[in-house]
């Protein structure tokens, strides 16, 4: 016995009670769940096509039934096809009470972080905009004139209620964020290419500069630390933040990864620290690139104050979290899960910035640029600079995070002025002798 093909064409009345061609056809779900899901689609009305016509439409639908894989049958519009991304490529991971372990999933699985980033954007921006629209209906021009109309979004108030005329004064969302969902959609369309649900990708269009055009020019520089201004903040920081904020600057390494060290990652006695996962939200997941998953190392003042917040932390073991949270309010969370390090950074660290008088925005990447800038500054080879960093490409390295001080600026300058400004070369200039002639005739006139 064959068999039995999944999907049928039959013929239903609508709503209005007009005859019209409908597809039936069981939905497998992957593991697991159990029990394939009915659907149905309408193809079109009796009175305006024939049997064979509404067949002709169907057959790549039931195809797709027949070999259990969600196909054009059921993704028509935005709404759809986010939700078969999700399906497919973002499944859902429920949060304990203490940091979930995905630091052993497939490599071509995307990060827990990266989710969480796309599910943000999906559920601010284009769920909101573009969720009801078919995918045949969008085209790039309307895209990147949404683009440019995007708001901040209102900050979230205790009571639930928003000053009158807020809504007035919200500012232009960032480049850099508009970029990242002009980007999310581009994936999104590759997605539906890869499954067969949509043929082109609007967004990237046919060929370069021919789809949604979007800079992700800053608004600003960001601001960079000078030595003096680092050494202050040390020398005035507890026995924790110490710790914290002096791995960061040595080390540059993200946040996610400070918060995700154990003591069984820092190597003592060859001043080696492993860098083995990236905590983000409390999920505990594998390193942002395979070039991130690499030892640092420390020096001896580094050590030392690990050291000294190891002899006053409670929790020592191996497996115990560096910087495990100690609050009383973590209830029985408490020593199982790390600091929230963007809190420590709020309530001790910038409060201290600002009493030591330094007028600029200072956040865990600070320590990360200023690190990168500092090595450069001192000439550095750009490999040795990546590879500190544990960066994919020197492009990002040096386009990205190296910035020149002021001082070096000032100081390669004046190397060309003294080559211009010596007394050989003024003796050769035409432009020194123009300027004496100059002047002599200003005195004649005179």
């Amino acid at each position: 016995m064959g068999t039995r093909e999944n999907g049928k064409l039959c013929i239903v009345n609508n709503g209005s009670g007009t005859p019209c061609y409908v597809f039936r056809w069981r939905e497998k779900l992957p593991e697991p769940s159990p029990n394939p899901i009915r659907r149905k689609r309408e193809v079109g009305r009796v009175d305006s096509m024939t049997l064979e016509q509404a067949e002709e439409i169907v057959k790549p639908w039931r195809l797709a039934a027949n070999a259990h894989r969600p196909g054009p049958h059921n993704v028509r519009t935005m709404g759809d096809l986010i939700a078969h991304f999700r399906l497919m490529e973002m499944p859902a991971d429920e949060k304990g009470d203490n940091p979930k372990d995905m630091t052993e999933v497939d490599e071509n699985e995307r990060a827990w972080s990266t989710k969480d980033r796309y599910d943000y954007v999906l559920k601010a921006w284009i769920e909101p905009g573009w969720g009801k629209e078919e995918l045949k209906n969008i085209i790039a021009g309307e895209v990147e004139k949404w683009l440019r109309s995007l708001k901040k979004k209102p900050q979230r108030k205790r009571n639930g209620v928003s000053p009158e005329g807020e809504a007035e004064t919200l500012k232009p969302l960032a480049p850099g964020t508009r970029v990242k969902v002009r980007n999310l959609m581009s994936i999104l369309f590759n997605h539906a290419i890869r499954w067969n649900i949509f043929p082109t990708n609007p967004i990237a269009g046919p060929a370069r500069k021919a789809g949604v055009r979007q800079s992700g020019k800053r608004q600003g520089a960001p601001d960079i630390l000078e030595l003096t201004e680092m050494q202050n903040i040390l020398g005035s920081l507890p026995v924790r933040e110490k710790a914290l904020v002096s791995l960061d600057m040595i080390t540059g390494i993200r946040r996610g990864e400070l918060a995700g060290l154990k003591w069984e990652d820092i190597d003592f006695r060859n001043l080696l620290v492993n860098v083995v996962r990236s905590v983000v939200d409390q999920v505990s997941g594998r390193c942002k690139t395979e070039a991130s998953a690499k030892p640092v190392p420390i020096d001896e003042f580094t050590a030392e104050d690990l050291l000294a917040w190891f002899r006053l932390t409670p929790y020592r073991e191996p497996g115990d979290w560096v910087f495990a949270s100690n609050s009383a309010r973590a209830g029985s969370k408490r020593g199982k899960q790390p600091l929230w390090l963007s809190k420590v950074m709020q309530y001790h660290i910038q409060p201290l910035v600002k009493r030591l008088g330094i007028n600029k925005r200072v956040s865990w990447h600070t320590f990360r640029r200023t690190f990168t800038s500092l090595l450069t500054a001192k000439g550095e080879n750009v490999k040795v600079v990546q590879e500190l960093l544990r960066q994919a490409s020197s492009k990002i390295t040096m386009d990205t995070y190296a910035q020149a001080n002021m001082k070096d600026k000032r100081k390669a300058q004046l190397r060309i002025v003294k080559q211009l400004r010596s007394p050989q070369s003024a003796k050769k200039s035409p432009l020194v002798n123009i300027a004496k002639a100059r002047g002599k005739l200003q005195r004649k006139l005179a």
